[in-house]
């Protein structure tokens, strides 16, 4: 890709129990009314987006772009953010980062990192089937390293 595209918006920060907020559909119509053409999708709620679900079903992944697409919103990216953090953490921050992580890797960093691996495998596996650009993490160094041999294979 050449150009840039957009203007886009990480849509995790606005999820909430209330309407528009708490469906999918709600928020890219939200979204769209205030100019932003594409987002990047969640990953951590499943009622949003499920994840385990895109990387293993092309008609889900359909399913999603076609509603995004009734209201001229595209996926920019598939947020990673916090999975990847959770990949490689020093020992000294293993507290602090330990609550990011689902209930049942807390306290357990060999399992939480597994998961955290997991996901963004599954999140590699749902970008192509998205038509999106790749997944957006805040681990650079291990997490494009990852998606690039994913990418190779």
């Amino acid at each position: 890709m050449k150009t840039m595209q957009g203007p886009g918006l990480f849509l995790a920060q606005f999820i909430a129990e209330q309407a528009p907020f708490n469906t999918l559909d709600g928020l890219a119509e939200w979204a769209a009314g205030l100019g932003f053409t594409s987002v990047q999708i969640p990953t951590l709620e499943p009622a949003i987006f499920d994840l385990a679900l895109a990387a293993r079903s092309q008609e889900y992944c359909d399913e999603i772009v076609a509603r995004l697409g009734r209201h001229g919103i595209r996926i920019s990216e598939l947020s990673t953010h916090l999975q990847g953090q959770l990949v490689a953490i020093h020992p000294a921050y293993d507290l602090a980062f330990d609550g990011f992580a689902p209930p049942e890797v807390r306290g357990k960093p060999q399992q939480r990192q597994a998961w955290a691996t997991e996901q963004l495998l599954l999140a590699a596996t749902g970008i192509s089937a998205l038509g999106a650009n790749g997944p957006c993490d805040l681990l650079w160094g291990v997490g494009v390293a990852l998606f690039l041999s994913l990418a190779a294979a």
